[in-house]
């Protein structure tokens, strides 16, 4: 079997909060839409021009990411929670997916 590039992100079951479907899915939906800002506003989408720095950029883009990303796991958890979904067996039936698409050889 060839070997296969995976980015592992591990990030923790937020637990000062009880968040829900709905809850999730507007801070996912806010966390993304800051992350397009931020992209936006640096290739001057806004009819503005960005003053700083790529690198700096880049960072910001990297912490809105991960706030995406966060969001998306505490989503997950209260899938896994509330409604008895495997995460895990979605995960593999994500990869198999994106075989199917070639997207993964």
């Amino acid at each position: 079997m060839r070997s296969k590039e995976y980015k592992n992100v591990t990030l923790p079951r937020l637990n000062n909060l009880k968040p829900n479907i709905e809850s999730t899915a507007l801070k996912l939906m806010e966390e993304a839409g800051e992350l397009a800002q931020l992209i936006g506003k640096y290739r001057g989408l806004n009819g503005e021009e960005c003053k700083m720095e790529e690198s700096i950029v880049m960072d910001k883009i990297a912490e809105e990411l991960l706030d995406v990303a966060q969001v998306a796991v505490s989503m997950m958890y209260v899938l896994e929670e509330n409604y008895n979904i495997s995460i895990e067996e979605k995960l593999n039936q994500h990869i198999q997916k994106l075989i199917r698409k070639g997207y993964l050889k």
